[in-house]
């Protein structure tokens, strides 16, 4: 396993950089998108989206670019998705937790469009604050886009600095959807209100989606759902005691037609003991399982790229963003 430094606090402007998410795109370039929080490093910062390239298979990376930013305001949870068959990067990510935008590069992360605003879309009455991911989207057999997202049924605020006492305690998981390439997006049926938020998805052999998602209620075990139709619906959330969590994000993706990684900071306690698994039978068991983090760690993005894994995470109480290369002999030695 070789570990890189992606960002670290306090550097270029920014008081500490957070919320990974990873895609390789059509070309083999990597991308590596982030918030970078200006001043107190907490969700309600001032926050843009940085953007780091890797042509390398992630030994080495392009300097720091802004890809999102819109003065004073919290732009945040980055969830990219590469559409296949033009190549173009699509980056939906939310403005103060309540807007939903998109943004498109059509040259592999060097350039990108004026974001465009999917919230009427995509945004049920009642849901106050609306999260994309974090992490990234996927792109199914079918062509359609598809990003996990959460949503937050508290009372409306009278701004995003100033949340209602009871932000943050009653969620629920979703996902939105395109099917024609990113420039339409509707948003499917929500699961149970209160078992669960940040989520990721992937798609499995017989064409259903398997979704992993942080669990609320202090149940401190990760939660899942699966789809047959596309992620329009989806099943009763259920949880998984041999999944143990402190809630937090955790990131998954399919590293081949017949296996899934998934990885999430492993204790109850606290963010830490960040751990990468390994299931051949659709998420139903991990049989395999490596520590990547034994320290203090939190959310995660991983992709698969040509010879091995990578796995961009947040280590050391969030003073730096890292990026780890491993291969599946790593989790699981043959």
């Amino acid at each position: 396993m070789i570990e890189t430094e992606l960002f670290a606090a306090g550097q270029g402007g920014y008081r500490r950089y957070r919320i990974p998410a990873l895609v390789a795109v059509n070309s083999g370039t990597i991308l590596a998108f982030c918030e970078g929080r200006r001043h107190t490093g907490r969700d309600d910062d001032e926050i843009d989206i940085l953007l780091r390239r890797s042509h390398d298979g992630g030994s080495s990376w392009e300097e720091p670019v802004v890809v999102v930013s819109d003065g004073d305001r919290t732009c945040g949870n980055p969830c990219p998705v590469v559409e296949r068959d033009s190549g173009d990067v699509l980056l939906p990510f939310c403005v103060d937790n309540q807007r939903v935008f998109v943004t498109r590069s059509r040259d592999d992360g060097v350039t990108w469009e004026s974001p465009a605003e999917l919230t009427a879309g995509v945004k049920a009455e009642g849901h106050t604050y609306l999260g994309t991911g974090p992490g990234h989207g996927i792109q199914l057999r079918s062509g359609r886009l598809l990003i996990p997202s959460w949503a937050d049924l508290s009372p409306a605020p009278a701004t995003w600095r100033d949340p209602p006492p009871n932000w943050g305690q009653v969620q629920l998981s979703f996902a939105i959807f395109s099917d024609d390439g990113g420039h339409s997006w509707d948003a499917g049926a929500p699961m149970e209100v209160d078992a669960s938020d940040e989520c990721g998805a992937v798609e499995l052999e017989d064409g259903s989606l398997y979704m992993n998602m942080r669990s609320r209620g202090r149940r401190r075990q990760r939660a899942s759902a699966r789809s047959s139709d596309g992620g329009a619906t989806w099943s009763p959330v259920e949880f998984h005691p041999e999944l143990p969590e402190p809630s937090c994000q955790g990131s998954i993706a399919s590293l081949d037609a017949s296996h899934i990684l998934l990885c999430h900071p492993s204790s109850t306690e606290a963010r830490a003991l960040l751990t990468v698994r390994l299931s051949s039978d659709g998420g139903h068991t991990w049989p395999a399982a490596r520590v990547l983090c034994p320290g203090a760690a939190a959310y995660s993005d991983l992709t698969v790229v040509e010879g091995g894994i990578l796995c961009a995470y947040e280590k050391d109480e969030h003073e730096r963003l890292v990026v780890a290369r491993f291969t599946r002999d790593w989790i699981a030695p043959a």
